[in-house]
């Protein structure tokens, strides 16, 4: 089943080359089905990047989508044209009082700030709380995940020595292979990481209604869950396309920063022989997974009786 895009959005023209099923609204008013809204609040500076890896990834699906987008009045997007801003994204204060079956909130390129610090941390904690009552279903990714967890329940962040950069072997905890966001999962995965903090399992499990139910003797925590499923936390980025950390490293090496090789990530350990993709499953049974059972399963018929 498509994707129910935003009209000439750019992720539609791209993915089509990837036979991939997306319609655009002018087609989906003609079908007689509630779509399930979901909203992705997209805090990536390439932003026409992100929607497109996300969307990809919300498309392997049989249920029809309707992707809306959210944006930050107190914050203004730099490497995005304002053109495609004004086009597809809107205020969360134009949203407030709308409801969604499920939210995205993407990671976001300020990890060297505190929290308090970030310039839009006030309308962030607005959203986050008003995800508590306005949708079933909220996947926290990267950043998103760890302000989240300080947000919702005081989980602290911690600098790294050296960047979490590389793909990496994940297992499932122990007890949590029947969850149904795991359905079809291996019993190793791999999953992206490019980060240079994290939060620790010690202090999240001071805390009962939050559970670790993936992580890497590598990379550490990789999900939590709570609510039953109505949140996640996801520290990695299952949602990266092939050569995503390909244009990160060569980005900096080209600044001049201090980037070692991403870990597991090229074939024989050499740049020029591109990337060994390892992911891209993982990531298809998470995202659809998550749709399905946590979001479709459990959102009401009526919308507005999401509580």
């Amino acid at each position: 089943m498509p994707l129910n895009l935003p009209d000439k959005l750019p992720a539609i023209s791209l993915l089509k080359e990837e036979n991939i099923f997306v319609i655009d609204n002018s087609r989906a008013s003609t079908q007689d089905i509630r779509p399930l809204k979901i909203v992705i609040l997209n805090l990536m500076p390439l932003k026409i990047t992100t929607e497109t890896d996300l969307i990809r990834l919300l498309s392997n699906s049989p249920l029809q989508i309707e992707v809306s987008f959210m944006k930050l009045k107190s914050h203004t997007s730099k490497n995005t044209p304002i053109e495609h801003m004004k086009a597809f994204y809107r205020d969360f204060e134009l949203m407030r009082d709308e409801k969604f079956d499920g939210m995205i909130i993407t990671g976001a390129p300020v990890e060297h700030l505190d929290f308090e610090e970030v310039n839009y941390w006030g309308e962030i904690k607005e959203i986050f709380d008003w995800t508590k009552t306005h949708v079933t279903s909220t996947l926290y990714i990267c950043w998103a995940a760890q302000a989240g967890l300080y947000h919702h329940y005081g989980i602290p962040k911690y600098p790294l020595d050296k960047k979490m950069f590389g793909i990496f072997e994940h297992h499932i905890c122990e007890g949590m292979n029947k969850l149904p966001i795991f359905r079809g999962f291996d019993d190793v995965f791999f999953v992206p990481h490019s980060r240079h903090t994290e939060v620790r399992r010690e202090d999240i499990e001071k805390h009962p209604e939050l559970t670790i139910i993936s992580e890497s003797d590598d990379s550490g925590v990789h999900i939590v869950m709570a609510r039953g499923g109505r949140e996640f936390y996801v520290t990695g980025h299952s949602e990266y396309s092939p050569y995503t950390l390909d244009t990160e490293y060569r980005r900096d090496l080209g600044k001049g920063l201090p980037i070692d090789m991403p870990k597991n990530y090229y074939r024989d350990n050499d740049p020029e022989k591109g990337p060994l993709v390892r992911w891209r499953s993982t990531a298809n049974l998470l995202f659809s997974n998550w749709l399905n059972y946590y979001v479709y399963q459990e959102t009401p018929y009526d919308i507005n009786q999401i509580k």
